[in-house]
Order: structure tokens, then sequence, then C-alpha cells
């Protein structure tokens, strides 16, 4: 018998500033939504840049099931040993082999509610070069499916256009595909045909008194000198930014994507 389950997606979760908001928040929003499972981006939780294990554990604890990753995966090193043994934080699977962590996996969903799997790609427009998200996505995508038909990939990609090929190309393979870099919420959620969620980016959870979560006054004199300046992460305007996927349990097709972004603007 299938059931309808909902899966939140939470955006690129900022330093301290955008972990607090989501701790402050999370619970409620799991009750308000009647979430099932919760996936968060946190490969800017220490210091905009990377990771650390006390943080992620307050991410676990405020309700948040996966934690996946991105570019700033390996940015703090004394993070690898942690990441080599816990599976519910992962880190794009692309990355070429060798590299701690894992990229995918088989979750159960709390009140035995099946299972659903989680998968991480990054792109490799204007990032950097590393193995190809579509054909990992092929094989990735049909192991994870003999366990669970509910897939979801957070597609940690830079170029929209990128993000929307993945989008097409898993559509019907996937529950969900849900874009995540960028730091923008985007409008153009929807359903594609063969029952596919679809965002080219969840957008960021902390500082909007920044430049995607980065004072401004550094961000600025990188783009208005040309020269290096150390960025460090903003602390005002925060925000929650996330979507709730609702989708067939037994089907593992999407029927409807919303997004969640508390307090507007």
């Amino acid at each position: 018998m299938s059931q309808t389950l909902n899966v939140m997606m939470i955006g690129d979760i900022i330093s301290d500033t955008g972990l607090n908001i989501a701790e402050k928040l999370l619970p409620s929003l799991i009750t308000k939504h009647s979430v099932d499972f919760v996936i968060a981006n946190g490969e800017n939780l220490h210091e905009g840049r990377g990771l650390n294990e006390d943080m992620i554990k307050r991410l676990y604890t405020a309700g948040v099931h996966v934690i996946t990753g991105g570019n700033h995966s390996f940015d703090k090193h004394k993070i690898f040993p942690y990441m080599a043994t816990d599976k519910r934080l992962l880190r794009p699977l692309n990355y070429p082999k060798g590299n701690p962590g894992y990229g995918y996996g088989v979750f159960d969903i709390p009140g035995g509610k099946g299972k659903i799997s989680v998968l991480n790609l990054q792109g490799r427009t204007f990032m950097y070069p590393i193995d190809c998200p579509f054909k990992t996505a092929d094989w990735a995508v049909e192991k994870l499916k003999q366990e669970s038909r509910l897939v979801f990939v957070d597609f940690h990609a830079d170029a929209s256009a990128e993000k929307v090929a993945m989008g097409w190309y898993l559509n019907g393979k996937v529950t969900a595909v849900l874009g995540t870099h960028t730091h923008v919420p985007t409008a153009d959620e929807r359903i594609l045909p063969e029952g596919t969620a679809y965002i080219s980016d969840v957008g960021m959870t902390g500082p909007y008194d920044s430049v995607i979560g980065m004072k401004k006054e550094a961000a600025l004199k990188r783009f208005v000198l040309g020269t290096p300046s150390k960025y460090e992460s903003a602390t005002e305007d925060n925000h929650f930014s996330s979507v709730v996927v609702s989708c067939d349990s037994v089907t593992g097709k999407a029927t409807s994507i919303k997004r969640v972004f508390f307090p507007e603007f």
C-alpha cells in the first residue's frame, strides 16, 4: 500500500548563523509540514567553508537525517577521519577514488515508513574538473533503486544549464533533483513530466545581509579592486531556505514540491 511521504531539503547552511536558525526553526517546521525525512547541505557549516564534527552532530540533534556536501566538503582536513566513518555525512560521489567519505546511502525513514536513497553529485562547469556527474549518476541510481524507489539527488553545481540538464537526464529515474551551491533560491520548482521534482537551487540558510553568506566588504573589494580579500561569514538578516517534496512511497515519483522560506523578505 502506497503512502505519501514528505521530504525536506535545506539549502546550504552558512556558519554558526545558519546553524542557529536551523536549530531554532527546524523542529516546528517538521511538525507544520508533516516532514518524514530531512536532508541538509552542510558544506559551509564551519566558518563558511567546510565542516566540523560538533556542528554536524548539532544538525542531527535538530532533526536532520542526512547531510550532503559539495566543493567545500574537504576544506577542513581535520574532518577527514570522521567523514570516513559517518555514513549519514555525504560528499559528492564523483570526486576521484581515494577521497574520504561516502557519496550516497540508503537510509531508514523513521516510523517504519520504508527506505530512502540520497545521492550527492557535483557539477563540473566553472568548478573542479572531477569525474562526470552524469555517468556517475547512471550506475549509482541503478544501484540505489535496487533498495529503494525513493532517490533524492543533491546536485551541487554552479551553472544553471548544467543543473537543468541533470534534471532532464534523471527525469523519471529519481524522485528529485535538487540544486545547491549558488546560495540563491530559485523560483523554478516543478514536477517534470515523468514524476521527478526539480529546482535549480534550494537557496541559502543563513545571513542575507551579505554576498551569498560572506561579509559584503570583502566581497566588494574582490569585485571592485580585482584583488584577494579574506572572506568572513556574515551574521545579520538570517533566513531559513528549503523545499518540501511530497512523493509516493511505492512508485517513487514526486507529487509536489514547494519552497519553504522563513522569514519572508
